[in-house]
């Protein structure tokens, strides 16, 4: 078994911990699901679609480290383009894909999910939240916000692999996750890059494509008007006042 590969491998965690996992998984899909519904609109349709083809096409080059390999998460990416509700459930689509086409074990999709979707996009937002109150939202912000979620959202996933892998590892793997998430996070750095450099090009083109860029869309609603002044009519006063003449 490659322990410090991100994925989790079939048959390496026993069966109540891939079914708690996975039913913890699900838990959090659907509510992501009810989440995304008030923010999939025309523009985040179209920038989910293009993350999905660019961790597909990303996934199949992996970042070297002696004794360890990795690919793209997509934690980070999927956070600063379209927000953590619809950023999950676009990376979840892509491990479905992922394991349909490429042949990876669907029986511990539960935990990867959990892992790579849910806790590596979540980590990533809740960074590029707190960044973005104290950055720019230009290419130079972009990129160093990019670069340092990256990071975050690969540890976060690994962690979460590493707990995995002590609760339900045969044998148990306690000394695993503080390795795991060392090498993860040096692979964040190529996988910084990528995002940067991803975002970075999306913003300069199409900046309405990016939630980071836009953030979060609020429907303004006008104030309320107190009852005791809407049932009352507009004295002469405040009409002449309006109207700018002087009262006499």
């Amino acid at each position: 078994m490659d322990a410090t590969a991100m994925h989790v491998a079939g048959g390496t965690v026993g069966t109540p911990v891939t079914i708690a996992f996975s039913v913890a998984a699900v838990a959090a899909l659907g509510f992501c699901a009810a989440r995304a519904r008030t923010h999939l609109d025309r523009p985040s349709a179209l920038t989910a679609g293009l993350l999905a083809v660019l961790l597909l096409t990303a996934q199949l080059i992996n970042h070297l480290l002696p004794g360890v390999h990795g690919h793209l998460i997509g934690g980070a990416l999927a956070a600063m383009l379209v927000g953590p509700w619809i950023g999950a459930l676009t990376v979840t689509g892509v491990l479905i894909l992922d394991g349909l086409l490429f042949g990876d074990d669907l029986s511990t999709l539960g935990l990867n999910v959990l892992n790579l979707a849910i806790l590596g996009t979540a980590a990533a937002y809740l960074l590029v939240a707190a960044l973005l109150r104290g950055l720019p939202r230009n290419p130079d912000g972009l990129a160093t916000i990019a670069l340092t979620t990256a990071m975050v959202s690969a540890g976060a996933a690994a962690a979460g692999a590493g707990l995995q892998y002590a609760l339900g590892g045969d044998p148990p793997l306690t000394g695993l996750t503080g390795q795991m998430v060392g090498t993860q996070v040096l692979i964040g750095i190529g996988e910084g890059l990528i995002t940067a450099a991803a975002v970075v090009a999306l913003a300069r083109f199409r900046p309405a494509l990016v939630h980071a860029v836009t953030g979060p869309r609020v429907k303004r609603t006008p104030p309320a008007v107190p009852a005791a002044v809407a049932g009352e009519p507009e004295s002469l006063y405040r009409v002449v006042r309006r109207r700018g003449h002087t009262a006499y």
